[in-house]
């Protein structure tokens, strides 16, 4: 950074926490000693801004300015942050710009929205189509929110008129829908009515109807007229308030609120609400109608239009001010694939950081800041990258949150060589022909055609007004273009490109490659359709659709089409493919790709060098809030891909045992062998490792149905959240319930269990294992809420249950404890060992290596990776690499694949066990590393380096993972 801009505060190790109404400001702080003590140097803290009553994650944001009273309010994040402080710790807040919780009552700019139309203030702030292909939803916002057709909801009288602090509503349940003050007339002349003729109160009210007619309509377009609006309505609703204090027209207008919410033909009710800015519907319609833009498919929180100045503004004021005022130290961004603009985005980020620290050197920091690429505010962005995708390196970020490094340590512990005898028995077994891309297109053409299917008629309907602009091309119908764009957008191999004045090379080549993919795969009978989209998406329209109006058409489609993308792509693979595709599900994970069956050490060395020279402080995940499964399961079921032979067996043993509890549903098997397959997967992965008793079994027989209910409603084969097919479902939980009802007899159980400890035994390894590498690896080791020990658990809401800190508290401080007495490190690893399943020595070794990188920040903010090349033997049973500054250089050994290399009685270290296996220092290297002294940080004993290869049982002596430190001493010296 240069030295006249403000540094980043980059984080050593982060630790997640989600903050919800049952764990609070007060609940974290008294977490801070243990987080200080374990050695992270940030606390990264889900949503802290209003969100829903009773929100458990904090993305339905209601109010970017308001600290959630659930979590303790303003006073309680006072205190939180300063108690921060005092422990030497840093501060990341989760933001979520691309979208607000809405419905209920608690959004008062979408409140605002509802009430006024295209003239409220904030009619801007959300992204609304207010002039849809629906020509009676014109100037309206369609409200999918009732839970039977408008007519049916109206009839039963769950529609009811209100009021309250001088504003007139429809409630519907916990909702509130407020009516446009223009529409309040009929209703206060209803209430005149009422008033004795003469009176003050009646003379009143009379001229509040007047004032309420007057006032311009909610889809007024003159500007002027508008902000006469917004001006008068505060008037009139405070007058209101102030004349119903009077007791006898508050009585009177409760009367005509009552006469008309008890009207059997609800005639004026519905005349009163087609007068509104919105049309209330059945959540069934979203799919058709809606024209807001949402969060993926999700009808409760609507996108806002972040790429307006002013909202961006509204939206990051008082967290940007926190981060100005050091109160907080960096910011995960949430989503940045659902905004228009997300390179613009991250700039004005670091501007607005930049405005309130060094304002009269804005631009010129910010061109300094983009030529070293060291940005003044620490981002990270949720950006879910694709294997053969750069998230481009002109955005304002020091990297992502992630997913992909997670994905790729993933892959190191899955043996690749097995891959088509996985595939063969799962497709075998479950009876699938599709392979896995045939899988991720299907499911995405379903939701571009289903759930997304307003937004693709939006998008088809922009296209549609683009060809009809020459003669070239208006030739294209309408139904033609909506079908292509779905293809293509199926197609897409990534969640989307970034074009807004151009496309990027990386861009036009995904889109290239998605149209072709596209053309191959249609139905559609003229083709040449597809060569009009791909100029279209190129921003290099044919000839002849050229002018300013065309070429605003232009831009605006391909930006909505690119935010299209990204929620097919979510939905469409990791909450639809991802549940039908069963090979091996510890590769089902966000960000990750099934079809590619583990990883090679070569692409994990590529991929950590890549990181180190493009992106050193991204954040390297392994459990978050979104994964599907924690990591300690995944490294348990990636134990299967080492025994596909026992998997198969014992898979038919299990068919064989659980006959008598299948049935049928419509005349087919329920459950279906797919999703029987993804059950026995399941329980491998996540059945406690310690005994258990009738209390506890049924505990985990819940867990497991609630997370097979899920998975099976996500795939949407059998049943869905839209269509639950109950009887499936049924079938289901009694299927699982003869698995999991009893532990004695019960032979299935019993042999569940025993393979389910064999791969914790070996799970535990991988863990082990892949902790070390994650913890030394380039980027900022980012550790989610309980991981530290190994929590066996699934998808949320299974994830984010309640972490016993104290347990965790009392195992850190036996370690301090036996340090301070001077026990051995060996001794303690010695005792640790004997139950690698338990997590304490997975917390021992991150203990260990977060003291590391506190002591030497430089090895890991700036050492060199490199490579070394393991030989011999097991050679394929271990990976080896080196970080390196002048000051110090770190040898990391890491076994992996113990399943197939060892026995499980056997614990994989010594000379026995890696006989004729060894290392090959790097040419860069060998001056400094042969003869060498070492220290091996996990169990802390000298090693003397040998002159030539490193024979890795010398090292590998307590733990099947190592850790060398070698100090270099100055230069002079």
């Amino acid at each position: 950074m240069p030295s006249n801009a403000p540094p980043a505060r980059i984080p050593r190790a982060t630790y997640r926490l989600q903050l919800h109404k049952d764990f609070g400001f007060e609940a974290a702080t008294a977490v801070l000693p243990y987080l200080q003590r374990l050695g992270v140097s940030h606390v990264y803290c889900s949503p802290i801004w209003r969100a829903r009553p009773g929100s458990l994650h904090g993305y339905d944001v209601v109010a970017h300015d308001e600290i959630n009273p659930e979590l303790g309010g303003d006073e309680g994040f006072e205190r939180f942050s300063q108690a921060v402080k005092a422990h030497g710790l840093g501060l990341l807040l989760d933001m979520v710009p691309n979208h607000m919780g809405v419905f209920g009552a608690d959004n008062p700019w979408w409140l605002d929205l509802l009430e006024n139309g295209q003239a409220s203030r904030y009619a801007t702030y959300f992204d609304v189509d207010w002039s849809p292909p629906n020509r009676t939803l014109r100037g309206k916002v369609l409200v999918p929110v009732l839970g039977a057709a408008y007519g049916d909801v109206l009839e039963r009288g769950e529609l009811q008129l209100a009021y309250a602090d001088g504003r007139l509503a429809i409630r519907y349940h916990q909702h509130l829908f407020p009516l446009d003050p223009r529409s309040y007339a009929k209703v206060l002349q209803r209430v005149v009515e009422e008033l004795p003729s003469g009176e003050p109160a009646r003379l009143a009210m009379q001229r509040l109807s007047k004032e309420s007619a007057a006032l311009p309509a909610h889809d007024d377009p003159d500007a002027a007229h508008r902000a006469d609006r917004q001006a008068a309505v505060p008037r009139l609703q405070a007058a209101l308030a102030e004349a119903a204090a009077e007791e006898e027209v508050r009585e009177a207008i409760d009367t005509v609120l009552k006469a008309l919410n008890e009207d059997p033909g609800r005639d004026a009710l519905d005349a009163l609400h087609d007068r509104q800015a919105y049309r209330l519907a059945w959540w069934r319609v979203a799919a058709d109608e809606i024209n807001y833009r949402r969060f993926f498919e999700v009808n409760e929180l609507a996108a806002m239009r972040v790429e307006d100045e002013g909202v961006f503004e509204a939206t990051h004021a008082r967290a940007l001010d926190m981060a100005a005022a050091g109160t907080v130290d960096g910011l995960r961004i949430d989503h940045p694939d659902g905004l228009l603009d997300p390179r613009q985005y991250f700039d004005r980020l670091q501007q607005g950081y930049l405005k309130r620290t060094r304002p009269e050197a804005v631009d010129t920091l910010m061109a300094e800041a983009a030529e070293s690429r060291q940005w003044p505010l620490y981002v990270a962005a949720e950006k879910i990258a694709a294997a053969h995708e750069d998230v481009p390196h002109t955005w304002a970020l020091h990297g992502t949150t992630g997913y992909r490094f997670a994905n790729v340590i993933n892959g190191l512990y899955v043996e690749r060589k097995h891959a088509q005898r996985l595939e063969r028995l799962w497709r075998e077994y479950a009876d699938v022909g599709q392979d896995y891309e045939e899988i991720v297109r299907e499911a995405k053409l379903a939701v571009a055609r289903g759930s997304l299917a307003s937004d693709l008629t939006l998008l088809a309907q922009a296209l549609h007004r683009v060809g009809q602009a020459h003669r070239s091309t208006r030739d294209h119908g309408f139904n033609t273009l909506r079908e292509a764009l779905a293809e293509v957008a199926a197609s897409m191999p990534v969640y989307r490109t970034y074009v807004i004045d151009e496309p990027s090379a990386q861009d036009k080549r995904f889109i290239e490659w998605a149209v072709a993919d596209a053309k191959r795969h249609t139905d559609i009978a003229d083709d040449s359709v597809f060569e009009f989209v791909r100029r279209c998406l190129l921003l290099d329209p044919p000839p002849g659709l050229g002018g300013a109006t065309t070429e605003a058409l232009l831009r605006r489609f391909v930006h909505r089409f690119q935010q299209f993308c990204a929620p097919v792509a979510a939905k469409g693979v990791e909450d639809t493919a991802f549940y039908r595709y069963h090979r091996l599900i510890s590769l089902n994970e966000v960000g990750g790709e099934p079809a590619v069956f583990g990883l090679s050490a070569a692409a994990f060395h590529g991929a950590s060098v890549d990181r180190a020279r493009h992106w050193p402080h991204t954040m390297l995940a392994s459990s978050t809030h979104d994964n599907k499964r924690a990591e300690d399961v995944r490294q348990r079921i990636n134990v299967l891909s080492e025994q596909p032979a026992a998997w198969r067996l014992g898979l038919r043993r299990w068919r064989q045992g659980t006959r008598g509890l299948r049935t049928e549903v419509h005349g087919k098997p329920a459950p279906s062998a797919s999703d029987d397959y993804l059950l026995y997967q399941t329980l491998l992965g996540s059945l406690p490792p310690d005994p258990l008793d009738d209390a506890q079994l049924a505990a985990y027989r819940e867990r497991i149905e609630a997370y097979m209910v899920k998975a099976t409603r996500e795939g949407k084969q059998h049943t869905s959240w839209t269509r639950p097919n109950e009887a499936y479902e049924a079938a289901l939980k009694r299927f699982i319930g003869g698995v999991l009802g009893r532990l004695q007899p019960n032979p299935v159980l019993t042999e569940l269990r025993q393979r389910a400890a064999e791969l914790a035994w070996f799970g535990a390894l991988n863990s082990l294992s892949a902790t070390v590498v994650k913890m030394v690896s380039p980027g900022v080791p980012d550790l989610y809420q309980g991981s530290e020990l190994m929590p066996l658990t699934l998808v949320d809401p299974d994830n984010r249950t309640p972490v016993d800190y104290g347990h965790r508290d009392r195992l850190l401080a036996t370690f301090e404890a036996a340090q301070q007495a001077g026990t051995p490190a060996q001794d303690t690893i010695a005792e640790l060992s004997a139950e690698p399943a338990d997590g304490r020595l997975k917390l021992w070794c991150l203990w260990r290596l977060l003291q590391l990188r506190s002591e030497l920040p430089s090895l890991f903010f700036e050492g060199d990776y490199l490579p070394v090349r393991v030989q011999g033997d097991k050679r394929a049973h271990a990976i080896a690499f080196v970080r390196s500054t002048r000051e110090a250089t770190l040898v990391v050994i890491a076994g992996r694949k113990f399943a197939q290399g060892f026995a499980q009685a056997e614990w994989p270290v010594g000379e026995a066990a890696w006989a004729g296996t060894r290392l090959a220092w790097p040419a860069a290297l060998v001056r400094r590393l042969q003869g060498a002294q070492a220290t091996e940080v996990l169990g802390g004993q000298a090693v003397q380096l040998p002159d030539g290869p490193l024979p890795l049982g010398s090292v590998l002596q307590q733990l099947p993972a190592a850790v060398l430190l070698v100090r270099h001493a100055p230069r002079g010296a």
